[in-house]
């Protein structure tokens, strides 16, 4: 799994080239998780890794550049993606 989240933050610096590689990383792993939580408590049944890779590139296509900004309206992620202290490169 190390290496398919190592090619998705890949994906995501590539299609917001502003956005450091270890802040995006923390997106992608966000994303990963945050969609396996919900479908879990939403009771559907576990798809495999294949499935929430396919469903987070799909999101880095249609929003990876824009992803900077949803950081600072969402108080959820919005200390974790603050680039005040941007340390995560």
């Amino acid at each position: 799994m190390e290496n398919t989240i190592e090619k998705l933050t890949q994906e995501l610096v590539t299609k917001n080239p502003e956005m450091p590689t270890g802040r995006a990383r923390v997106w992608i792993e966000l994303l990963w998780s945050d969609f396996e939580a919900t479908s879990a408590k939403a009771g559907n049944n576990y798809r495999g890794t294949e499935y929430t890779e396919n469903l987070v590139r799909q999101l880095i296509t249609s929003y990876g550049d824009k992803l900077h900004l949803f950081a600072g309206r969402n108080p959820k992620y919005a200390h974790l993606l603050d680039n005040s202290e941007d340390t995560l490169n």
